[in-house]
């Protein structure tokens, strides 16, 4: 086990590692992940060196957004199994050293959610506030919808209730309706959904689409911008009243002193958004103005810019001084190459000619940058994409939308285990194909190969974890090298430096740093040896030394 940090916060001293439950691991053989099997794998999270474990959705949901449309929010889905099932993860995973971080949607729930069905039931319901009600244009015939609006899966935001002679608001499916944040009561009854997994033990909560809690109040148009997309009038808008109204810190505030309540003198609850802004732009600097000023906001946002750059030096460069730059000096970064709504970044930025060696480029940036890094399930042995069939496709969006997207599930198919029949996933039929390089890619092949892409990573995340200023030590970039297609970068600590070197080309160049030091961890390297500063880097070298 690597050297635990005390004076720091869990969630800032490694990992976080993102599971898609249904994907994970099967136990009961009816081909969904399951609760169970997130707990028999506790210990090969512990010797990875994970500390937190984010779980996508749980929850009772009739899956018309898989487990992002949610009818009860204080209650596992039984294909995952049951709330024992789920104290005893907590309980087993608190005693490895590892905190469960939740998914919590707050923007919408399910439209078969008891309180959606109270709240269409008729207009004087007490819960019709509950949800964003509105008129059309010319009253209650229907004719023409309240704004111009558009649904991130396709259509207009607003669906007709005949009975009630209204239109209800989703910023997604139909399905899920958007609450009304704006209403104090859903502003209580939200915050003590969250409390009830507070008292079960879970440590944090992963935010989904946080900036779109509160729409604007007057329901004005969005305007329009022209672009080359796939064919959804929702991105040619540009969503300036449909989220990021500045009300939504205010319930970002009231979340982080709910969090703060429960986090004792060792700041051990923790907060992560995803702050999402207009499709196919890259704003760090609205995800940064949601991480607090010491007990103000969220601990952490997401920015997705590193999963919209390019394998190249001068982007990633680019991509990460932006993010630091834009980030106040108290505040913490993350970082995330991959996630359940993503393309993999094995496929993304590590297709084609050595991209086993770009994979390990891409694991050594993740674990020496400055902050937290989050993990998405199978990335540590380099799972790609999967090919889904049409016939197989399960995400609405990759229904709707083929073949122009390709939806979501390329980057959900079974986790890897063994070279056995599906992949070690589950003695039945997976939900999802799994990939077809499971035989050559598991786990079980890499544990035994200490040169493995699975070994590399636990290096990785031990040297962080071992090394203060790879820790929380601060971080300069080396404008030189840049050129050449090297990213070099210093990390500073109380007198100490680490040194990083990553060639993201496949030639050789010369090292940009003009200082020598022991090789820490290199895939070229032999630790404890030396490097010269006139040394010259491998192609897809990657050294960290002192």
């Amino acid at each position: 086990m690597a050297a635990q940090h005390t004076k720091l916060p869990w969630w800032k001293t490694g990992p976080i590692y993102q599971i898609y439950p249904r994907s994970f691991l099967d136990t009961n053989g009816d081909g969904l992940g399951d609760l169970e099997g997130i707990r028999r794998k506790l210990d090969y999270l512990q010797d990875m060196g994970v500390r937190g474990i984010w779980l996508s959705p749980l929850y009772p949901s009739p899956l018309y957004d898989f487990g992002y449309d949610i009818t009860n929010y204080h209650d596992i889905d039984p294909v995952f199994g049951s709330l024992e099932t789920f104290k005893l993860l907590v309980r087993e995973a608190e005693t490895r050293g590892i905190s469960l971080i939740m998914d919590m949607v707050l923007n919408h729930t399910s439209h078969l959610h008891p309180w959606f069905i109270e709240s269409r039931s008729s207009r004087d319901n007490p819960k019709r506030d509950w949800y964003i009600w509105k008129d059309g244009p010319r009253g209650p015939s229907g004719k023409g919808y309240p704004n111009n609006w558009m649904a991130a899966f396709g259509g207009h935001a607003w669906t007709w209730d005949k009975p009630t002679e209204q239109y209800y608001l989703h910023l997604f499916t139909e399905e899920q309706p958007d609450l009304n944040w704006r209403n104090p009561e859903v502003q209580k009854a939200m915050l003590a959904e969250m409390q009830f997994w507070l008292d079960l033990g879970v440590k944090g909560f992963r935010l989904d689409v946080i900036n779109y809690l509160v729409k604007d109040a007057q329901f004005r148009n969005n305007p329009y911008h022209f672009r080359m997309t796939y064919p959804r009038r929702h991105d040619l808008q540009h969503h300036q009243f449909d989220r990021n109204q500045p009300e939504t810190y205010e319930i970002v505030h009231r979340i982080r002193s709910l969090m703060d309540r429960y986090a004792g003198a060792s700041e051990d609850t923790m907060l992560v958004g995803e702050v999402y802004p207009d499709e196919g732009v890259h704003a760090p600097d609205l995800a940064a103005t949601y991480i607090g000023i010491g007990k103000d906001l969220l601990h952490l946002a997401f920015d997705f810019s590193t999963i919209y750059t390019s394998l190249t030096a001068a982007d990633l460069h680019s991509v990460l001084q932006t993010w630091y730059g834009v980030l106040s000096p108290s505040a913490w970064p993350c970082h995330v190459l991959s996630n359940h709504d993503q393309s993999r970044a094995a496929s993304r930025l590590c297709a084609g000619s050595d991209s086993e060696a770009k994979k390990r480029v891409l694991a050594a940036l993740l674990h020496t940058q400055r902050g937290t890094p989050f993990l998405y399930y199978g990335e540590e042995i380099g799972m790609e994409d999967g090919v889904i069939a049409r016939k197989d496709l399960q995400d609405p969006l990759g229904k709707k939308y083929y073949p122009f997207h390709p939806g979501r599930d390329r980057s959900r198919t079974p986790m890897q285990w063994t070279r056995e029949s599906a992949a070690g996933f589950t003695n039945g039929r997976p939900w999802l194909p799994v990939n077809r390089d499971y035989r050559e890619r598991n786990v079980e092949a890499q544990q035994r190969d200490p040169s493995s892409l699975l070994h590399w990573y636990r290096d990785l995340i031990t040297l962080r974890q071992e090394e203060p200023a790879l820790l929380d030590g601060s971080i300069e970039f080396f404008e030189t090298g840049l050129q050449e297609n090297v990213l070099a970068y210093v990390r500073r600590k109380a007198g100490s430096e680490v040194l990083v070197v990553l060639n993201v080309s496949g030639q050789t160049r010369p090292n940009p740093i003009r200082r020598g030091g022991t090789v820490l961890l290199s895939t070229h390297r032999k630790p404890q040896g030396t490097i010269e500063h006139d040394t010259r880097l491998a192609p897809w070298e990657c050294t960290v030394y002192k």
